[in-house]
């Protein structure tokens, strides 16, 4: 490893250790004072980083396994039977593949913005509030930054524009957990998870706690340990973004969702981490049994542990919302408290998603615009905020505006998937659930 690289890896780690509530200050003083950092010396600080101790007043308790994960949850997820016709089923799981695909390409134009710069994007276009698809951006000031510039002329993404749904990891990943399912069934293992993108992902089309993984997988570094070994990005969203699948398989069971989400996490991350994952995947669950935002949200925190920084931020998100009718309220407060992570961290994102669905009311389109505009990682929180209110209303109810442009293509660089129709995955995703019921 090149010492630049390597030092970028070190320096997340201080960081990913302080979040952890280890006791790192001295290690980073170090750090910083030194000057010539070479291999040797990165390393040595990365085994001091690795023997750094937790301070005794971190007030959290945040197991990686998943029989601790389930210990350490409020309550015992609620299992709700439902009875939908096949037709029915595929309506909502069809909407939950479009919801994702349309959420997800309306954040695509200003992922990594943050709330001010998409501001100025949509009142320039004269847009604000988001209603709609980003705009082009044909007639700008002579002082508009370069950053808006070029996303304002990246016409595929942009409304007018769009003639199916652009390729993006968030959806690689649902189009990734669908193949594992048909290939391997509801038995699959982590390993199979890793087995299936070595065959099927791009090295560079995976990112931060994948490509790390990917890597280690690469050099013989098996299961738990792909997720830790050299990776300061086990708390980032990678994991929450591929837990659609696992939810949309198991129709009003989270705690199987949950099961399933959680051999696919550990490929890759720990801690909230993984409960990302088994948050979004338990939510997704219970959006096919209830249309009540609260509830979904309760069964999403049933599965994930009671003293974990995650459950902590999703809490404070509801009591905010109900404090103010104003997302842009709840929103600095999400800021204020969780702004500190990296914008693309699983909490801070998974507390923007609920912003947008409590603020949102179940309306999709105001709850996918409200998402994406308080910025993060745009894209993901459109897709995972869409993905639950497709599924809660079904295709039928999602206002064509949204879902027309898409004309029911899907690229992707999932090998052997590109250009596929979105309703053939959503078909194929009911096979699985007819497939693995009563399992």
């Amino acid at each position: 490893m090149q010492v630049g690289e390597l030092e970028l890896l070190v320096r997340d780690e201080i960081v990913q250790r302080k979040e952890e509530g280890y006791d790192v200050a001295e290690i980073e003083k170090r750090f910083l004072r030194t000057k010539k950092k070479t291999v040797s010396k990165l390393n040595e600080f990365w085994k001091a980083l690795e023997s750094s101790r937790r301070k005794r007043s971190f007030p959290y308790k945040e197991p990686s396994e998943l029989e601790k994960i389930r210990a350490a949850r409020p309550k015992k997820p609620e299992r709700v039977e439902i009875s939908l016709s096949e037709d029915d089923l595929f309506d909502k799981i069809y909407g939950g593949w479009l919801g994702r695909c349309a959420g997800c390409l309306l954040g695509k134009p200003v992922e990594g913005c943050n709330k001010e710069q998409i501001e100025e994007w949509l009142k320039i276009a004269g847009a604000y509030p988001l209603r709609d698809y980003f705009p082009p951006l044909s007639q700008l000031p002579a002082d508009a930054p370069d950053w808006l510039k070029g996303r304002g002329s990246w016409l595929a993404v942009l409304s007018g524009h769009i003639t199916r749904m652009a390729r993006d990891d968030d959806t690689d990943h649902t189009i990734m957990g669908l193949h594992i399912l048909e290939k391997y069934g509801p038995d699959f293992t982590t390993m199979n998870v890793g087995e299936s993108w070595l065959f099927l992902f791009p090295y560079w089309q995976v990112y931060t706690a994948e490509r790390v993984a990917y890597r280690n997988l690469v050099n013989g570094i098996l299961p738990p340990d792909s997720a830790t070994y050299m990776n300061p990005y086990r708390e980032w969203i990678g994991a929450q973004i591929r837990a659609d699948m696992w939810g949309y398989v198991a129709p009003g069971m989270p705690d199987r969702a949950a099961e399933l989400a959680y051999r696919d996490a550990a490929l890759t991350h720990v801690k909230n981490g993984i409960y990302g994952e088994l948050f979004v995947s338990a939510m997704i669950s219970a959006a096919f049994t209830t249309n009540n935002i609260e509830k979904v949200i309760d069964t999403g925190l049933s599965v994930i542990p009671k003293k974990s920084r995650l459950a902590e931020a999703a809490k404070d998100v509801l009591a905010w919302s109900k404090a103010s009718s104003d997302w842009r309220d709840t929103w600095s407060r999400i800021n204020a408290k969780y702004g500190h992570y990296h914008f693309v961290h699983t909490i801070n994102n998974a507390a923007i998603v609920l912003m947008g669905l409590l603020h949102g009311g179940g309306d999709y389109g105001k709850s996918i615009a409200i998402s994406v505009m308080g910025g993060f990682d745009t894209d993901c929180n459109g897709a995972t905020t869409g993905s639950i209110l497709g599924i809660m209303h079904g295709a039928k109810a999602l206002p064509e505006k949204w879902v027309k442009p898409l004309n029911d293509r899907i690229e992707s660089f999932v090998i052997g998937y590109n250009n596929s129709r979105i309703s053939d995955l959503a078909k194929r995703t009911v096979t699985m659930v007819k497939r693995f019921q009563g399992r």
